[in-house]
């Protein structure tokens, strides 16, 4: 298993591919040390996790160059990714006694109530993507809530797993609690159906979401799934241009664009059509390409060759079909994993940057007759993880959030971001069940009736 630096395509480190034996005995390790785990205090599990949040801050620049290595992440946004995780630490450490406090309900009982107890070890499959946040938007309730982890991380990223796993030991949790297993993707329903394992929870494409949902579904097995997403961003006719194409710009280019819910269909109101293709083309063309390493680099390479050319596939197989390119659509002679930040003008059905997820720094613009039009075009898509809508009446824009827009997490004039105070997931194909906030953690435990007669 290599970790590859797609800046450059040099190879940073090998990893051995851990055999069956050691695989067997990580998850038993896991296992037994959870079951010691769940019958710690809760206090215990806040000031631990608490030390996780401040282990996190102490190795946030080491952290931080360790993705731009991996995988490509500007380094100012791996550090914003590292503090976000911290966030994530705080926020269960100070809320988990109140989100985890027994509910008293009124029944025929002398004493009924719902207990909230750990599910056990849980499963968790993630992508290279956001290495550390996808993982801690998980654990940090999981741990908290008393279960113990295994950890097969994307392959591409074995650094940052083995690097997460040393810093929960770090942070004075049970040196066995967090196992991360080396192993490739195939491997993922064989882990799923092992006895040991309570529950899983994948973050990735709709496809290997559709094999993991069903493994799980075959072992009985509660599952968590986040998957793809080709958010919509509506600007209607009374939305402040520039501030629209600044959220659409900025959240496409998040990630060098690889990310689940990064504005990805740009959809406006003909009349405005003109003038916001104009707008978000200089936007998009401006953003400074550079070494993931330097702090000004706002656009960095994608995570490999294969993933670049896929990319590229679908941007020109819509031109083929008749898309305008507006600026970008080359790929620079240079080695690495580069693309340009892109724009696709006159994007129709039929055209794969109308139907499918672009995961890179390419953005469709779509034109709509209407205000209502454009809301239908942003639902006409099989996924739903974000989307955001741009009008000058905040009012208006609260209620078509709210009630127009099929969508797990919908925003009126921003862009769509994950919250570890709020509940994060999606509708459709992008998946289901949620993480973070009161929500998330719910899905982490048993949710136990207790009733005494």
């Amino acid at each position: 298993m290599e970790s590859i630096n797609p800046a450059t395509g040099q190879t940073i480190q090998t990893y051995p591919t851990m055999k069956d034996g050691e695989v067997d005995e990580r998850i038993g390790a896991a296992h037994r040390a959870g079951l010691e785990w769940r019958n710690s205090t809760l206090a215990d599990r806040t000031e631990r996790l608490t030390r996780l949040g401040a282990t996190l801050k102490e190795n946030r620049r080491r952290f931080a160059e360790l993705m731009a290595a991996e995988m490509g992440k500007p380094l100012t946004q791996g550090l914003a990714e590292i503090d976000k995780c911290v966030l994530a630490c705080d926020y269960y450490a100070q809320k988990a006694e109140e989100l985890l406090a027994p509910e008293a309900i009124d029944s025929d009982a002398s004493l009924s109530k719902v207990s909230f107890q750990p599910v056990g070890t849980i499963l968790s499959i993630m992508p290279w993507n956001f290495p550390f946040w996808q993982f801690m938007r998980f654990a940090a309730p999981a741990l908290v809530a008393g279960n113990s982890i295994v950890l097969k991380h994307a392959s591409r990223v074995s650094g940052c797993a083995l690097a997460i796993e040393d810093a929960v030991t770090k942070a004075g949790f049970p040196s066995n609690l967090v196992r991360a297993l080396l192993v490739p993707g195939s491997a993922a329903e064989k882990l799923v159906a092992d006895p040991r394992i309570a529950m899983v929870t994948f973050t990735g494409s709709s496809d290997v979401g559709r094999r993991i949902g069903a493994a799980a579904g075959g072992a009985l097995k509660k599952c968590v799934l986040e998957l793809g997403g080709s958010d919509p961003y509506v600007v209607l006719s009374d939305a402040d241009l520039e501030n629209a194409a600044s959220a659409c710009a900025t959240s496409r280019l998040i990630n060098n664009g690889q990310s689940c819910i990064g504005a990805k269909r740009f959809i406006v109101v003909a009349e405005h059509r003109a003038a916001f293709e104009k707008l978000v083309s200089d936007k998009l063309a401006s953003a400074k390409v550079g070494d993931p390493m330097q702090e000004d680099t706002e656009l960095g390479p994608l995570v490999g060759v294969p993933a670049r050319d896929e990319l590229h596939g679908q941007v020109t197989k819509s031109i083929e079909a008749g898309a305008r390119l507006v600026c970008g659509g080359q790929i620079p002679d240079r080695e690495g994993a580069w693309y340009p930040a892109t724009l696709l003008a006159d994007v129709k059905p039929g055209m794969p940057a109308y139907d499918e997820e672009l995961f890179g720094p390419v953005a469709a613009l779509i034109e709509a007759k209407s205000d209502d039009d454009a809301i239908r075009i942003a639902n006409d898509t099989p996924f739903g993880l974000g989307a955001a809508v741009f009008t000058k009446d905040s009012t208006r824009g609260e209620k078509i959030a709210e009630y127009e827009l099929d969508a797990g997490s919908c925003f009126v004039n921003t862009f769509v971001r994950s919250d570890p105070r709020l509940p994060f997931g999606g509708v459709k194909e992008s998946g289901f069940g949620r993480e973070l906030g009161p929500y998330g953690i719910k899905e982490l435990v048993n949710i136990k009736t207790v009733y005494v007669a």
